[in-house]
Order: C-alpha cells, then sequence, then structure tokens
C-alpha cells in the first residue's frame, strides 16, 4: 500500500472527500463576487425567498460534523493536509477559513459540547453557498504562524472562533497542541496581515480576548524594537528615530502606569500584568443580551482623559459597521456565552497607542520602510470599541465589539477586522447545528447575531 506521501495530490483530494469545485447548493459553481452579491441579498430585507430553493435548512444531523462529509470536509488538521492544500489555491481562495482554538466553545445547559465552527459553515453556506475549510490548530498545532497567516489572509475572510480557555492563565490551554503563546503568535500575524486585497478577520468570543492581548503584544514589541534601534538607514542624523522614540516613551509611561480597576478592586497594576487585557467578569454571562452602544465609564478617574478624548476622536472620525447596525437596526439582541472579558483600560490603551505611532511614522514613513522597523507600517491605524451589554444591574462587559482600523499610508483608504465577546453564529438555544435542526433561511434571515456577521463579512471583503 502507497504511503500518504506517495499518493498523487488529486488521488489524494479524492480519498480525502474534498470538492474541488466551490459551492454545494446551487447549479453553478460560487465564486467571491457570488458569494458578496449574496451576502447583500440576505441583508436587503428581512422578507426575501431563499435563493437556493429545494435545499432550505437541509442538513443531516448524523453527518453534519467536520471531516465526515460535504459541506463540511475540509479539514486542515496536519501539515500534509496544509500542504496539499497550498497545491489548490482555488480551493482556499475561493472559500472562509474558520480557526479553531480549542474543541468547543463550551457546555451548554444540555450539557452538550457546542461546536460553533459548525454553526458559521451551516451560515456561510446556506445564505450565499460560500464553502468554509476548517484549521483546527488545538489538533494540528502552530507550526509556523507566518506561513498560516498568509494562506488564511488569502481566503474571502477569516473567521476566528471562540473556545473555553482564559487568556489570562496559560494553563487553562494545556492539553492541545496549541499553547497560548501558539494562538497569540498567529493572532499577531493575522494582525499584521490587513493590507490591500487580504481577508477581513472576525474574532469570536475567545478570539476577541486574544485579539485584546494582541493588540498590548504588538505596541509592547514596537517599544521595546524601537527603544533597541540606534538609527535607520535613511536617517543619518537620527532625526526620524528620535522622534519615534519619543512617542513611544509616552506609550511606555502610560503602560507602566495604568492600572485595571473592576468593582472598585485593581485587578492588574500595569500592562505587564496578565489580567491588563482580560480578567475575569465581575459574573458570568450567558443568554440572550440586547447589544447596547458604547458608553464610558464615568467613575474611572484611574484612566487619563487623553485616552478616553482619542477614543472618541476616533469614534467621530470613522464608522465601524456595528455600531451603525445598532443605532439603524431594531433592537439588536445576540448570545453571550462568557465568563471572561477584555477589559476597557486596555482597549483605549491600545487605541490611543496607535494613534500616537501611527502620527510619529507617518512623517518618517520611508525611512521605516528599509529599516528592520518596516513591520511597524502593518500595525492597526487604531480600535474601537463599539457596543456592550449588561450581565446585571450593575455589571457590564463594557468591551462588547470592536474594530479594528487599518489606514493606507499612501491613499488613507481604510480596512477593518472585527473582534465581538459574543457567538453572532448561536440561535437562542446555544447548540450547534447536528446537535439542533439546520435553521430555515427565514429564521436565519431573522436573527440579529447573524445579521450582525454577515454585515461584517459582507463590508469587511469590499476593502
Amino acid at each position: 500500500m502507497e504511503s500518504p506521501a506517495s499518493v498523487e495530490p488529486t488521488t489524494l483530494i479524492d480519498q480525502l472527500g474534498w470538492r474541488t469545485q466551490p459551492g454545494i447548493l446551487g447549479q453553478y459553481p460560487s465564486s467571491v463576487q457570488s458569494v458578496h452579491a449574496l451576502l447583500g441579498y440576505f441583508l436587503k430585507d428581512r422578507s426575501s425567498p431563499t435563493p437556493f430553493p429545494g435545499r432550505d435548512g437541509l442538513v443531516d444531523n448524523s453527518t453534519f460534523e467536520w471531516g465526515i462529509a460535504p459541506p463540511l470536509e475540509k479539514v486542515i488538521s496536519s501539515n500534509q493536509h496544509l500542504d496539499l492544500l497550498l497545491q489548490h489555491p482555488e480551493l482556499f481562495r475561493q472559500a472562509i477559513p474558520i480557526i479553531e482554538p480549542w474543541p468547543s466553545v463550551g457546555i451548554n445547559t444540555h450539557q452538550e459540547s457546542v461546536r460553533a465552527s459548525k454553526n458559521i459553515a451551516y451560515i456561510l453556506q446556506q445564505i450565499a453557498d460560500a464553502d468554509s475549510v476548517l484549521y483546527p490548530v488545538w489538533e494540528s498545532g502552530v507550526i509556523n504562524p507566518h506561513r498560516l497567516a498568509s494562506v488564511l489572509s488569502a481566503g474571502m475572510a477569516v473567521i476566528f472562533e471562540g473556545g473555553d480557555p482564559s487568556v489570562h492563565d496559560s494553563t487553562s490551554f494545556d492539553g492541545t497542541r496549541a499553547n497560548l503563546d501558539d494562538l497569540l503568535g498567529l493572532t499577531d500575524q493575522l494582525m499584521l496581515r490587513r493590507s490591500a486585497g487580504t481577508a477581513p478577520c472576525i474574532f469570536v468570543c475567545l478570539a476577541h480576548q486574544l485579539a485584546a492581548a494582541s493588540h498590548i503584544r504588538l505596541i509592547k514589541r514596537a517599544v521595546r524594537e524601537v527603544f533597541n534601534t540606534d538609527r535607520l538607514p535613511l536617517d543619518p542624523e537620527r532625526h526620524a528615530i528620535t522622534s519615534l522614540q519619543k512617542a513611544c516613551h509616552k506609550i511606555f509611561e502610560f503602560g507602566e502606569s495604568l492600572p485595571v480597576v473592576k468593582a472598585g478592586q485593581v485587578v492588574a497594576q500595569s500592562w505587564h500584568d496578565t489580567h491588563f487585557a482580560v480578567a475575569p467578569n465581575e459574573a458570568v454571562e450567558v443568554g440572550t443580551r440586547r447589544l447596547m452602544p458604547y458608553r464610558r465609564r464615568m467613575s474611572l478617574n484611574h484612566i487619563p482623559g487623553e485616552l478616553h478624548y482619542t477614543h472618541e476622536l476616533t469614534a467621530d472620525e470613522l464608522e465601524g459597521v456595528i455600531d451603525t447596525m445598532i443605532r439603524f437596526e431594531r433592537e439588536v439582541r445576540i448570545e453571550m456565552f462568557h465568563s471572561d472579558e477584555v477589559n476597557e483600560e486596555a482597549s483605549l490603551f491600545a487605541n490611543w497607542a496607535y494613534k500616537r505611532l501611527h502620527d510619529a511614522i507617518v512623517p518618517i514613513r520611508h525611512e521605516l520602510a528599509v529599516s528592520p522597523l518596516s513591520w511597524l507600517l502593518c500595525l492597526p491605524y487604531a480600535v474601537e470599541i463599539l457596543s456592550q451589554t449588561e450581565v446585571s444591574e450593575n455589571v457590564l462587559t463594557e468591551v462588547g465589539t470592536t474594530c479594528i482600523y487599518y489606514k493606507d499610508w499612501e491613499t488613507n483608504s481604510i480596512r477593518r477586522s472585527f473582534t465581538c465577546q459574543f457567538h453572532p453564529e448561536l440561535m437562542a438555544d446555544i447548540r450547534d447545528i447536528g446537535q439542533r435542526p439546520g435553521p430555515s433561511y427565514s429564521e436565519l434571515k431573522d436573527n440579529d447575531g447573524v445579521r450582525l456577521l454577515i454585515r461584517l463579512l459582507y463590508h469587511g471583503m469590499q476593502e
């Protein structure tokens, strides 16, 4: 019998059951353009019929599992699978990759393990006949985050799913092949790849928290490397590096002195604390919640006013999709399923630091472009807190969603990625497709969380 390595690629694809023609519901193959058009069709109202009559809501619960049968057949659980995929770029270019950091997103009230990535794949297929490719990094590991992020960013969009562990506790990631540092390394690389023609990222739940921690890691790295750089090749008089170091000194001072306070208790002293970006919420939040516009806590006197002011400028200058949807849609209700939260202080700090770095980099970007610090040109421009939810009368999840903005240095055009603490792919029963029937097109069309997810994809894919 031939070893897997000696099998011809097309034969191996056949053995794995991978479809080479995108789409499964329509009479004709899907494309990036057809997917985008159908996302827009879904959003235009709440009553139009499915574009795939006769295929509405059909799912075989016995086979609707990753790796068993189409449309869930493409699972990249080894380097061999990734190498095979790379030989067929049409497969990942015309699909939406889903990153799974953990085997499930948690246990629901039915005592079921919830694999929410299946819901993402189902929703995308039913609405736009968009294929998904699953990357269960908890099973495969993250061998080369640079390479993996490059592959992921070449798809139509990236959806980074949730999971059970806590970003502030590295030991909670024990037991799989991707530890906390592996996942943060991959998140860092995804953050640095939102350039022209690349996929927008949507970070969900645990990934929303990984993104918050990644912001702080990238800002720390920027400060550290700028401090360690004596001069730039095109900056013999050191004017450029001196101005950049001055900006980084201010960021360093704020990071060293900014505490995180919850219910009057200091839970983090500075950006060195493991609880600075993410900490346990004051109470577990599970169930349907109303998504409310972000409002700063007026009692947070420990946060410098400059951070609030910069965030207000970001909100006034840029449009984050989610905030617009909250203003103009009917009341938006989503499904929460978490016990940790992203800290408001860390998000405000990250936005301020990014803007300060951006303003320092703009006049010296040509000097940076031919230096070891050229990666700074890939940093986000800003991060805006868009919404929050009410856990109880006195407890909020202040950072319910964020928009990560990227500004093109030469054209000033804006690109966006998004993060959300909630699960837009879960229905009110918090069950995955396969353990529950597949929702009909009309059910999906009237679900606030699904509409929000599709809106983020629709707008993000335009950039």
